[in-house]
């Protein structure tokens, strides 16, 4: 039996086989959406990515039989120790062929970096920030993927498991098949909302207005989720990457802003034609033809995704939600919407998963964070 090798990514064509392994372990998986080639060689390129300025991490293939059969990062956030008090090593990228040696020598080679490092413990999949994917998928295998959560092998959490890894972290996603009809109370307690607190819905009339309310709503994003254990603010450099990244994708209909009577953003939410689809068309690429897929899912397309929602603390008990739900009924409806689906949500984050208690919701997927202490 050939043995396992790990190799560390040294070279510009070790990180292309680094990238494109997944698309070539899930090439018939119908599940499976695969990310931009660019931009998954642009996370480890210190120029393009911010969180190499407060973070350190490497990555790893692994070999056998003369090809490549596994892949891991492992990454060490300082800024998390400092500001969190958080000592670990997370890991990330972890792709893997059946085949349990090949998934015990890419967990050791995360354990030995950790110990190099006088780190006693590792967890993930996770990448460097809250706003990386996260989470191996452990429910919902047969669920096409949203461009922001991880697919994986149903075999996966059962190799990670038997390598004695235990659960950290639970996150829940939600599929809803959207009304036709405004539930009463949400129509209702809207108004009211609105006229108590005199709240306002931006109508933004092309997508160059809403650039001015990029960064409020991350500074807001950070006001609303700094209670969770694990959050880290997010940095101006960070911003300004995630603005470039995916403000080309975001169509004007799908950002909703309410803001009270001094124009200051209370709540938004930004949502996005489901691009799943598009992304397993384009394979990897946008062009030549990538882009023809993406302009076609914001055209004709009866499903959603929902990205980020920020509402600030002093409006979080005060009903604002029936304001975006509402705004986003209306807008789906008129888009010829039908399905939504949320983006990963922290089991305990009962808050965020009150928002959807009216629309029927179905847990149609769960993913988790692994740990290991040594």
């Amino acid at each position: 039996m050939s043995k396992v090798s790990i190799f560390e990514v040294k070279t510009p064509e070790d990180l292309k086989q680094f990238v494109k392994f997944p698309m070539n372990l899930y090439k018939n998986n119908p599940y499976y959406v695969p990310s931009f080639i660019k931009d998954e060689i642009n996370v480890w390129n210190p120029q393009e990515n911010p969180a190499l300025q407060y973070a350190e991490a490497k990555q790893f293939l692994a070999w056998k039989d003369n090809k490549v059969v596994g892949r891991i990062a492992v990454i060490i956030n300082h800024k998390e120790e400092k500001e969190l008090g958080i000592k670990k090593v997370r890991f990330g990228w972890l792709d893997f062929i059946d085949d349990t040696e090949v998934s015990k020598a890419l967990i050791d080679t995360a354990v030995n970096y950790a110990k190099e490092h006088q780190i006693d413990n590792i967890e993930g999949p996770m990448g460097f920030t809250n706003l990386d994917k996260a989470g191996m998928l452990t429910f919902g295998f047969e669920k096409i993927a949203t461009m922001i959560g991880i697919y994986n092998y149903e075999y996966y959490p059962k190799h990670i498991e038997n390598l004695g890894l235990v659960k950290e972290k639970e996150w829940v996603e939600f599929e809803m098949n959207f009304p036709k009809v405004l539930p009463p109370k949400v129509e209702k307690f809207s108004s009211l909302i609105a006229e108590k607190y005199n709240l306002r819905v931006l109508d933004f009339k092309n997508k160059e207005e809403i650039l001015p309310y990029v960064k409020p709503m991350f500074k807001l994003l950070d006001e609303t989720y700094k209670h969770l254990s694990t959050y880290t603010p997010i940095s101006e450099e960070q911003i300004k990457t995630y603005k470039e990244k995916f403000f080309p994708m975001i169509a004007k209909n799908y950002v909703i802003c309410v803001v009270d009577e001094h124009d200051e953003l209370v709540s938004f939410a930004v949502t996005m034609p489901s691009y799943s689809k598009a992304l397993q068309k384009s394979k990897g690429k946008l062009f030549p033809f990538g882009w023809w897929h993406f302009l076609q899912a914001q055209k004709n397309n009866d499903r959603a995704n929902f990205y980020l929602i920020g509402i600030h603390p002093e409006y979080q008990r005060r009903g604002v939600t029936a304001i975006i739900f509402k705004e986003i009924f209306v807008r789906f409806n008129n888009m010829g919407i039908d399905f939504a689906e949320t983006n990963p949500e922290l089991e305990e984050n009962k808050s965020v998963q009150v928002l959807w208690q009216d629309y029927n919701p179905v847990n149609h997927k769960r993913r988790r964070t692994y740990s290991l202490k040594f």
